[in-house]
């Protein structure tokens, strides 16, 4: 079972601006299918709150920041990102929830898979009775 882990991605830096960029299955472990990213969540809120069965997500806070608690069903850990140049990598089975949003973030997930309804657990209790089959 792989472990959520941060990856720091390419940055140009320039008197003009700074320029982050991402190949695929270069600078992230897959090849993106899918892209999304969420905005306007109120502080209080969260997302996520699922794991997926075969999925990859890498998740990258493009503006302001935001916790990431993850889940093996092993270990409980939280990242906190904010930086445009850095992002989790989620690994397939592993519960992920978004939350502790700054005030007008801004997230970017990139997938290795189109979105699939099949592929979720989106109950805390089956995603844990699987993990332990695995």
């Amino acid at each position: 079972m792989q472990e959520p882990r941060i990856l720091e991605l390419p940055r140009i830096i320039d008197p003009r601006g700074s320029l982050t960029f991402i190949e695929n299955a270069k600078h992230i472990p897959f090849e993106v299918k899918r892209v999304f990213y969420v905005y306007d969540v109120p502080t209080a809120e969260y997302r996520g709150a699922h794991a997926h069965k075969e999925c990859e997500q890498f998740i990258i806070c493009l503006s302001g920041g935001l916790d990431v608690e993850t889940d093996t069903g092993f270990r409980k850990e939280t990242y906190h990102i904010n930086r445009p140049w850095v992002g989790l990598y989620i690994p397939p089975m592993v519960w992920a929830a978004e939350k502790n949003f700054d005030s007008g973030s801004v997230y970017l997930v990139l997938t290795s898979m189109f979105f699939d309804e099949e592929d979720y657990y989106r109950n805390y209790q089956e995603f844990l009775e699987a993990v332990k089959k695995t």
